[in-house]
């Protein structure tokens, strides 16, 4: 018997000091703040699928980054999704990419891949551990002693209809 495809979500945690990008989306329900990234597409190398997610939505290219995205935290996610018969299911891969001082200016302000304006904003890192995240990484964000810190992937939480609402 074949195990299941599930897709694969790669994104990063962008840190210039202990400011975070995040993309933020203004819903009915409420504001929704997303890490940026996407989908692995079919047999895309991981790191070439964050590079090229990151390149399409924010125009940062990772070369222009010395130190190497750092994979930090796995988190599964099994929900169902407003207007959807069948759950979503997918794996989130979240890496570290910590910017040198001159990147942040080069980097887009609105979601460049979006239909509409949606705007990409810088959050300290603390404060962003309040909001509603997708992937829901605030226990992770909470728990960085400080912005500079490393430690080894974690695997977060799942989430589930039960710990993460859609907005």
């Amino acid at each position: 018997m074949t195990a299941p495809a599930v897709p694969v979500r790669t994104s990063a945690v962008i840190l210039d000091g202990d400011q975070l990008c995040l993309i933020h989306r203004r819903r009915p329900a409420g504001d929704q703040y997303s890490v940026p990234g996407g989908l692995v597409q079919d047999l895309e190398p991981i790191p070439a699928a964050l590079a090229r997610e990151l390149r399409e939505e924010l125009d940062l290219d990772l070369h222009e980054v010395p130190q190497a995205p750092e994979l930090r935290w796995v988190q599964d996610q099994i929900t169902n999704r407003p207007g959807t018969t069948t759950p979503l299911r997918r794996l989130h891969l979240v890496h570290l990419v910590r910017l040198p001082p001159g990147v942040r200016p080069t980097i887009a302000t609105t979601e460049q891949d979006a239909q509409d304006d949606t705007a990409v904003t810088w959050i300290d890192y603390r404060e962003a551990a309040q909001f509603h995240l997708y992937p829901d990484i605030r226990p992770a964000l909470r728990a960085l002693p400080d912005a500079g810190h490393t430690a080894p992937p974690v695997w977060l939480e799942p989430m589930t209809d039960s710990t993460y609402q859609w907005r």
